[in-house]
């Protein structure tokens, strides 16, 4: 069963296409890159020229950009550079509906899926179809940022590194996806449902739930962190508190529980260490505001001792903090990364609470009827 919609009515949705000079439309290319973009003219005009810099003869790859409703010249961007540009509106309807509608129209074998504030290195798209071509071919494979960003505040600098760190940590067999620069066979990705477009209308966990349901099917995933782009994002302390909270921890634990996989561990972020990092976080935190309160500062000792035994703990990724931007640099992300855990502990405690909020209401019919 299809999870996605089906392509809305026209007279709601239109869409644009445009072939590129010189290319042969009834050639059939052995693989699909398919951007989505929402309101991100100048990042998508890097990320463009970055995939037409790409080692692979372009005669044999499609670039399809989806432009999800923007407002402002992405569509003209993706025009200029595109091989195939679907204009969708009104928008946005999220990444999951315009990735959709991409891998719909492509044509390849493979479908490579590249965010539009993602630079690509000069070898990824090789190096993704080499994986995908070997005798022994996962489903997927997904790489990982580089160490590069070039935004170069705190915050960015952080969040972008301690993505490329994940990821380079957990390189193998991988139980979830990733869509910000990774490849999937286009009659799995098509068979399976592609990405849940109802549920996930806005930037969300939509490709870590693709990648649930593929592993699920018995399909087989593989994180290359050595296939890279750079991240062009810039975080601001707000935004990355909200989209930890709204976007990840809530959703995620969300999908947990109606998986009935509430302690389910895996590779990346919900090993069974970061959860127990997270309770103890959250130890720390209710003893501070108990020693506050009480003015009882005998609580405040084991608060700290929680907070020293997650940074201690967290050694590693301040060693390698401190090697790729300094000493400076890893002191100054020891409170973001508590942070990250509190937030994750707030999300999953609010998402549960949620969740069996939800499970009384649609039982309370019942236990009416049986009255």
């Amino acid at each position: 069963m299809m999870v996605g919609n089906a392509a809305p009515d026209s007279a709601t949705r239109q869409s644009a296409e445009r072939n590129s000079p010189g290319t042969d439309s009834a050639r059939i290319p052995d693989f699909s890159v398919v951007v989505p973009a929402y309101n991100c003219a100048a990042a998508l005009a890097r990320s463009l020229s970055a995939l037409r810099a790409s080692e692979v003869p372009s005669m044999l790859w499609e670039l399809i950009v989806v432009d999800d409703g923007s407002s402002d010249s992405t569509a003209s961007v993706a025009e200029s550079s595109a091989d195939v540009t679907l204009r969708l509106g009104p928008g946005p309807s999220g990444p999951a509906f315009a990735r959709n509608r991409g891998a719909e129209r492509a044509r390849g074998k493979y479908i490579v899926f590249i965010d539009s504030d993602v630079c690509v290195h000069p070898d990824a798209l090789e190096r993704l179809m080499s994986v995908l071509d070997s005798s022994d071919a996962p489903a997927a494979v997904f790489g990982a940022y580089d160490t590069h960003p070039p935004e170069p505040g705190l915050v960015s600098q952080y969040r972008n590194l301690l993505h490329h760190y994940v990821h380079w940590t957990n390189s193998g067999p991988a139980q979830t996806f990733w869509a910000g620069l990774g490849a999937i066979r286009r009659d799995v990705f098509l068979n399976i449902g592609m990405f849940d477009e109802k549920r996930f209308t806005r930037p969300q966990i939509e490709d870590i739930e693709l990648g649930y349901r593929l592993v699920e099917h018995g399909y087989r995933l593989v994180l290359r962190p050595g296939i890279q782009g750079t991240h062009l994002k810039r975080w601001a302390f707000g935004n990355m508190v909200m989209t930890d909270l709204l976007d990840r921890a809530v959703p995620w634990t969300r999908l947990l529980l109606e998986r009935r996989q509430p302690s389910r561990a895996g590779t990346l972020n919900i090993k069974q260490s970061e959860k127990v990092f997270t309770l103890v976080t959250a130890i720390g935190l209710v003893l501070t505001v108990v020693a506050f309160v009480t003015r009882e500062w005998r609580y405040a000792l084991p608060a700290v001792a929680c907070f020293a035994t997650v940074v201690a703990a967290n050694a590693h990724l301040l060693s390698w903090f401190a090697t790729e931007r300094g000493i400076a640099f890893a002191v100054a992300v020891i409170p973001l990364r508590l942070l990250f855990y509190v937030v994750s502990g707030v999300g999953a405690v609010w998402a549960v609470l949620l969740y069996a909020l939800r499970n009384r209401r649609s039982e309370m019919p019942m236990h009416r009827a049986t009255s």
